[in-house]
Parts: structure tokens; sequence; C-alpha cells
């Protein structure tokens, strides 16, 4: 494919290495294949994180696995967290939720803290409608470390809930998707509505693939929009193509592709290593 041309610097904070239980990765999507079509869209510093695993057990070979894969590339490690508890809001799930306990394979607070103090590590990642959502301990020492999250919300786990459980504890949260995955317009636009009252919470472009939510985002909150392609889902160039048509300034283009994205996550800035 032939390298996308364009004027701006671009980092992605969404791009998801997969990975076995050895943490071998497979020829569509080995790391060596996801750098070259970051560079194919002129992407020069990407979050990477673990897929979601196929059944319960800890993400500690995967999150090492994306770890040692990001050495020498420029890639970004967050860590992906498990949880306990059941991101639902029915009844019954907040019955389950008064006497769910951590099993061995979700984080506790040591783990928290062990990979924020590891600087292979520059985030993480909570997906509870994958893996369940941590406990409040948890929650508690993110807020302490004070590190990135992002957040994959969706149909099941909507903003709202997001802004009930994880908005206001401390850290940064990258809403991903801008919170309407499956292409959910109503949940998207109650985002941007959340953008004006949490201080603490940005959206990455994932998945979006409307664009007038992305142009009210940028008019509306110019300063929380980051750039996500969903690689190697999609190629990087396609969420690219998607930002670069949007009608807004070049302003507004250059801090959703980068200048937005280094405030929230350090590694990201150009002097981090381009």
């Amino acid at each position: 494919m032939l390298e996308l041309e364009h004027r701006f610097r671009v980092v992605d904070v969404h791009v998801q290495l997969p990975t076995d239980e050895h943490g071998s990765t497979g020829p569509h999507t080995a790391p060596e294949t996801v750098e070259r079509e970051m560079q194919q869209a002129g992407v020069v510093r990407s979050v990477t994180f673990p897929e979601p695993r196929p059944e319960e057990g800890p993400y500690l070979t995967a999150n090492n696995a994306v770890a040692r894969h990001s050495v020498e590339r420029p890639f970004l490690a967050f860590a992906r967290l498990a949880g306990p508890r059941d991101p639902g809001s029915s009844a019954s799930s907040r019955l389950r939720n008064l006497t769910a306990s951590r099993k061995e394979y979700h984080a506790g607070p040591e783990a928290v803290e062990q990979y924020a103090y590891d600087d292979r590590f520059h985030g993480f990642v909570v997906d509870p409608l994958h893996d369940g959502l941590p406990d409040e301990a948890v929650v508690d020492v993110l807020g302490e470390v004070g590190l990135p999250v992002l957040v994959r919300a969706g149909t099941g786990f909507p903003p709202d809930a997001v802004a009930r459980t994880l908005l206001g504890r401390g850290f940064p949260v990258i809403l991903a998707h801008f919170g309407g995955y499956p292409l959910d317009r109503e949940a998207t636009e109650r985002t941007i509505e959340l953008l004006a009252s949490h201080d603490d919470l940005y959206v990455d472009t994932s998945f979006v693939r409307f664009r007038e939510p992305m142009e009210r985002a940028l008019l509306e909150h110019p300063d929380r929009v980051l750039f996500g392609s969903g690689a190697p889902g999609v190629h990087p160039n396609v969420g690219v193509m998607e930002l670069l048509t949007l009608d807004v300034s070049e302003d507004k283009m250059r801090r959703a592709f980068s200048k937005n994205a280094v405030r929230v996550v350090d590694g990201l800035a150009p002097e981090a290593a381009d």
C-alpha cells in the first residue's frame, strides 16, 4: 500500500496486539507488520495493549509480551487489567457485585503498583465488557499512580456507567470509540455531553465512523479528542484519512493527531524519541 502523505505529526492511542498464551503473535498481526502499517500511515508513536483473552486467566503473560514487542519499536505498552465486578446496571448485576471477590487472575492493588512503577508500561486498559470491572481498591490505586486509563466501553457499559464508576477518580480516562461502540450514535452524543462536565475525560476516534460527532467534539472540546486507529483490525490509513477529511481547521486536526495525546501520555511526546 502506498504511504499516506500529510503534514501532521500523528500518534495513535489505540492499537491492539494479539498474542497467544506464550506471548507470540500471528503473521498478520505481528509487531513488524503493525509497525510497517503505522509507517505507511505516517504514525510515529502508538499505544499498544493485549487483545481480550478468549477465556478467564491472567493477563500477565500478554502484558509482558506487548511490553517486550515494544522494545526498539515506536510502541508504548499499556497493561490490561481484569476485575471481578459485573459492569451491568441491572438489579442482578448490583446484587452480584455486593459479594464479588477478586480471583487470582484479577488485578489487585499490588499488581497496579508494579505496572505503574515498571518503566515498560505507560498506562492501563480497562475493558469491563470482556474482563470485568476492577474493584474499588484497584480504582483507588489507579488514582494514586495517576497514569492514563484507556476504557473500552460500549452498549453494555455505556458512557454514564463510565462516569459513575471511573471518572473523577484521580486519573485521566481515554474513552475508546467515543463510548459508542458498535456505531451507537446516541451513546456517542452522550459521551460528548460528558466532556463538558468531566475535565479528566478524553475520547479516541477508533471505529467511530461518523463525521458529525467527531466534528462536533473537535469544535466544542478541541483539547479532548485523541486519534486512535483501532489497528490492526483496520489499517491505520483508514483512521488517518477519516480525520483528514473532517471539516475542521488544521489547528484542531493537529491537536487531535498529536498535541492532545502528548498531554495525556507523556511517552508520546516528540522528545520521548520518535
